[in-house]
């Protein structure tokens, strides 16, 4: 048996997300998120994904290829406890894994054929950075992927919107009208560290190519500014 494997990635996705920070911390948390996954001129093959068409969502295999560590700890601080409890590492989904791979279950929208890409998948509530490699591809079957007798443990309900959202107008009009329910989606969620609460400090993230920088007090969170990303 080989000790190692070797893999490549077989596409990548492209999202609203120009970094880390703002990306919802697992998939089908904002529905409204929309992404593209483009395949490697390698595996631009449409019979690749002959029936895919039928499944209304897919499992996306990937690699967190912007947070590779040099070794790994058993132990990680999740999010959902607010980076103040330890769980083991097998029993989160972080990052920080003796592998760096992750697991999204996400909608298709469709199976499309393009002019530049070739054959793409356009999906829904992905949590991916844009860029990120995808390695795999498998279809999410709902009679065995979804079992009603399952536990969740610490994390048994799913994250809720914590904050209310005030966009003032003036800025609300830059956002492209099909990305503001997917923005506003993603900053209810409230995107900061668990572990800062400063009202006066500001945050800012890229969206769909625009900074968008907030501050939160209490349970509101105000966009104070939305402009073109740098490039």
């Amino acid at each position: 048996m080989a000790d190692t494997f070797s893999m490549r990635p077989i596409a990548r996705i492209h999202s609203e997300f120009g970094s880390k920070f703002g990306v919802p911390r697992q998939s089908g948390l904002v529905e409204a998120l929309s992404a593209t996954v483009v395949f490697e001129p390698e595996f631009r093959n449409p019979d690749a994904l002959r029936g895919l068409e039928g499944f209304s969502h897919i499992w996306l295999i990937w690699a967190f290829d912007q947070s590779l560590r040099q070794g790994w700890s058993p132990t990680v601080r999740p999010p959902r406890l607010g980076g103040n409890a330890r769980m083991g590492v097998f029993a989160t989904r972080s990052p920080f894994r003796p592998n760096p791979i992750g697991l999204s279950c996400v909608a298709l929208e469709a199976v499309e054929t393009t002019a530049h890409d070739g054959t793409v998948l356009r999906v829904r509530g992905a949590d991916l950075m844009d860029g990120t490699p995808i390695l795999d591809i498998k279809p999410y079957l709902p009679y065995g992927d979804c079992r009603s007798e399952a536990t969740g443990g610490f994390a048994s309900a799913p994250a809720a919107p914590a904050l209310t959202v005030d966009i003032p107008p003036h800025l609300l009009e830059l956002v492209p009208p099909e990305r503001r329910e997917a923005l506003t989606g993603v900053l209810a969620l409230d995107p900061r560290p668990h572990y800062q609460d400063d009202p006066e400090r500001v945050y800012g993230f890229v969206f769909a190519g625009l900074e968008v920088r907030f501050s939160v007090a209490g349970d509101r969170l105000t966009v104070r500014e939305i402009g073109p990303a740098a490039p």
